[in-house]
């Protein structure tokens, strides 16, 4: 068993193989300390609170705890029901070196079991029996996997639940719905669910139903009507942990820093939730509040009902007044602004959490221009007037990232180190709240260029696809993942690189070697 350091708050434990992760992952809940667990194929990411319990100390209680020899009970049967016309299959078939219709033969006739969930929401690992159907991943993953898409990589087999980035080889497709939230239990594939599937000569896919619409509050109450939604105007609050058993991830404000200092300055609770903006936007308010706008630097103006402007600093708290709009302009510094009013924004929680996840579809849908959204009334903190003060990068700009090198750094050559932190990486236009899609003149180069099987990774992780080109998860990102991670960024570069606009680059500064790992 290796121990190895992710990041500042997580620990990958190698295990023999799936099974014993599985045992593993039973025996280590409920360890003081450990705040989350996350199977893989081979490994189990341990989540940790760094003020309960160390890095070393956890790991000596992590290998003195014995998994024993218990598997998981069988918890019942689907068939689902597949059309084999996927785009990767011929390809597939022929790597495999059998047809197309051999391959689809195999797949209908081998036993299948839900091993564990992750990547998203209703996401199943599904493992087989028969070793012949072992194939990679795609050298480069898609930015978009239509939903219901019948997938394999490495000895899995899997459904997309909905349309997300994937790099797996792509069979078939299904209208099978995997997750839906209004039904008990929500996920259609659980761990220990045997998986049957069947030849369907005709699918007509229908999407899983999404979040019912933000209900508007009634008349008279405190709100705020979306005029104009720029680029993205989303809910987001301190996000809902706890959920990895469901495939469900954290999700929550990009930058957590603007988070707090909004909700400080208007008197909210740090996890309250708050507008989340991407781009030039304009907000009505309705009835009388105060509110304020942190994250990303730009013009602000304030317009009450008359068409007269009052003065709005950024980060300071500003009263508003029925009638009033906020303009935003487009960001000059930055990328992401946080606008929260006092007592946050009131809209039914989805898993604890008022937080849009966009890769998962889980909580409010993003809002559109005439979208409203009530006010709560429960804040009762006085407001901090005093701003607080950021440097955020313009586009262009150079912005500096603190890493933490592991879990799979030694998987890369000695160059390919160096070449991570002494270049410096444009962040591509590829970038959304799951990830930052990155560009170098130089790729990283592996050292160990086998598959990696599926394992969980963390906000912040920087994945190395087959291009040698990285990607730095953000908060929406799937919880397991199936190309090595070379890195995670602190804890305190996490709020900045969601403030990176496209055309700024970065440069990475390692604090940590291989050698000051845990236990390697």
């Amino acid at each position: 068993m290796r121990v190895l350091r992710a990041s500042e708050r997580t620990l990958l434990v190698e295990a023999a193989d799936l099974a014993e992760a599985m045992r593993l992952n039973a025996a280590w809940k409920g360890l003081p300390g450990v705040v989350e667990l996350v199977p893989g194929a081979r490994t189990v990411l341990v989540h940790f609170d760094p003020l309960r319990v160390s890095a070393t100390e956890l790991a000596a209680r992590l290998i003195a705890t014995d998994g024993g020899a218990a598997s998981a009970p069988p918890t019942g049967e689907v068939v689902i029901p597949v059309r084999y016309d996927g785009d990767d299959l011929a390809e597939t078939a022929a790597r495999l070196g059998i047809s197309a219709e051999a391959l689809v033969a195999r797949h209908l006739a081998a036993h299948w079991q839900v091993a564990f969930s992750g990547f998203a929401p209703g996401f199943g690992y599904i493992v087989g029996d028969d070793p012949f159907l072992d194939v990679p991943r795609r050298a480069t993953p898609r930015t978009r996997v239509p939903a219901g898409s019948v997938a394999l990589a490495g000895r899995f087999t899997g459904v997309y639940p909905r349309e997300t980035p994937g790099g797996w080889q792509l069979i078939g497709r299904t209208d099978a719905v995997l997750w839906d939230a209004s039904r008990d239990p929500a996920a259609l594939l659980s761990p220990g669910t045997a998986v049957q599937f069947a030849r369907a000569q005709r699918v007509t896919l229908t999407a899983a139903p999404s979040a019912p619409p933000v209900p508007s509050p009634p008349v008279g109450a405190r709100s705020v009507e979306v005029m104009h939604p720029g680029l993205q105007t989303l809910i987001e609050d301190a996000g809902r942990p706890g959920h990895a058993a469901l495939g469900v991830s954290a999700s929550g404000a990009a930058d957590r820093v603007a988070l707090r200092d909004a909700n400080r300055a208007v008197g909210n609770p740090f996890g309250a939730a708050a507008l989340e903006i991407v781009g030039a936007a304009i907000l009505r308010f309705g009835g009388d509040g105060v509110a304020a706008v942190t994250g990303a630097y730009g013009d602000l103006a304030l317009v009450d009902a008359d068409g007269f402007e009052r003065p709005a600093a950024h980060s300071a708290p500003f009263a508003t007044f029925d009638g009033d709009e906020l303009h935003l302009g487009h960001p000059t510094a930055g990328l992401r602004r946080v606008v929260a009013v006092r007592g946050g924004i009131d809209v039914a929680p989805t898993l604890g959490s008022r937080s849009t996840d966009t890769l998962a579809g889980l909580g409010p849908d993003p809002l559109r221009a005439g979208s409203i959204v009530g006010v709560g009334d429960g804040s009762r903190g006085a407001v901090d007037p005093y701003p607080a003060s950021r440097v955020l990068p313009a586009p262009g700009a150079l912005v500096e990232l603190a890493v933490v090198l592991g879990p799979r750094d030694d998987w890369f050559t000695a160059s390919a180190l160096s070449v991570l932190a002494g270049q410096e990486w444009e962040v591509t236009s590829q970038s959304d709240r799951v990830g930052i899609r990155l560009h170098g003149e130089l790729p990283l180069e592996r050292v160990i260029v086998r598959e990696l099987p599926s394992e969980g990774a963390v906000t912040g992780a920087v994945q190395v696809p087959p291009d040698g080109q990285p990607v730095i998860f953000l908060p929406d990102h799937p919880l397991t993942a199936g190309y090595p991670i070379i890195a995670a960024l602190t804890d305190d570069a996490l709020s900045l690189a969601a403030q990176t606009p496209p055309g700024c680059r970065i440069r990475f500064r390692i604090i940590e070697t291989r050698s000051s790992g845990i236990l390697r």
